[in-house]
């Protein structure tokens, strides 16, 4: 595992004028003007942005926005296609569907499994099943199901419905969800949003259903994006920073170990890989 497997996808950068720009200019003026004035102009908008993350901060509708990468409203193509944390979330997504692909693709096992936590409507997992060789299935869960009906109709455009199984459910509880070995864990989006000590429930959950050898795969979120106090006063979006190896202490109190870093090329997103090397559910999974 190197920096081989991701060395053609075409990410999103931006020239050094935009980058300056945004540190001396864009990114003081929103993190500093009145919340107010901002939030009544992208009320006044439409934004569609501002709207799904009042309603459901960092919620999976702002993602999709984001994903997408051209919505109609004007406030939201400045944000989306202008702003470095909606860049990079694209960039996100194209790294951690190439690097999960990959993973599926090493299994010995056919089909491969792929557990997806936190999985909203499924975009990366699906992006990855699509692009590994290796047949693959995957159980997708998530504590609200909000996002079930959006994610089906995802999976049955990219012809693999029948591939996917959506689950509502406490993440912590996944023991009892699932019938099938895990290969593959995806915990992209979501560390940030979680205190360290529901990070370690998770992981310790987790301890109990992935055999020895078998891949994790989460992301650090870093401050370069240079506009949380924008998001946190605007939006309401309150995310936690760490750095990747904060998170992979944390991981490691439940036997996750030989982690490997990539970074995508804003710097506001690491995706990690790790592996289980102390599973308490080995034998029964193996």
């Amino acid at each position: 595992m190197d920096s081989s497997w991701i060395a053609d996808i075409e990410f999103e950068q931006q020239s050094l004028s935009k980058r300056i720009a945004k540190k001396l200019v864009i990114n003081p003026l929103a993190n500093h003007l009145p919340a107010a004035w901002l939030k009544d102009w992208l009320r006044k908008g439409e934004s569609e942005l501002a709207h799904s993350n009042w309603k459901d901060p960092g919620g999976w509708r702002s993602m999709v926005i984001s994903y997408e990468g051209n919505p109609p409203k004007a406030w939201d193509r400045i944000l989306v296609k202008g702003g470095t944390i909606p860049m990079a979330l694209r960039n996100r997504r194209k790294l951690a569907g190439r690097l999960i692909s990959r993973l599926l693709d090493e299994s010995q096992h056919h089909p491969a499994h792929a557990l997806c936590l936190g999985a909203g409507p499924g975009h990366i997992i699906t992006d990855a099943m699509l692009a590994a060789e290796n047949p693959c299935h995957a159980t997708l869960v998530d504590i609200s199901n909000d996002a079930f009906e959006y994610g089906r109709k995802v999976a049955d455009e990219k012809g693999m419905l029948d591939s996917v199984k959506f689950i509502q459910g406490d993440v912590r509880d996944v023991k009892d969800m699932l019938t099938d070995r895990v290969d593959v864990v995806k915990m992209i989006g979501i560390c940030e949003y979680l205190q360290d000590d529901q990070i370690v429930a998770i992981a310790e959950a987790l301890r109990e259903i992935m055999p020895n050898g078998s891949s994790i795969v989460f992301n650090s979120i870093s401050t370069k994006h240079g506009t949380d106090k924008f998001f946190r006063r605007v939006f309401g979006l309150h995310m936690i920073h760490r750095t990747p190896q904060q998170l992979q202490a944390l991981l490691e109190k439940a036997g996750f170990g030989d982690f490997v870093e990539f970074s995508e090329p804003l710097n506001v997103y690491h995706v990690i890989v790790g592996k289980m090397k102390n599973s308490q559910g080995a034998e029964e999974q193996a």
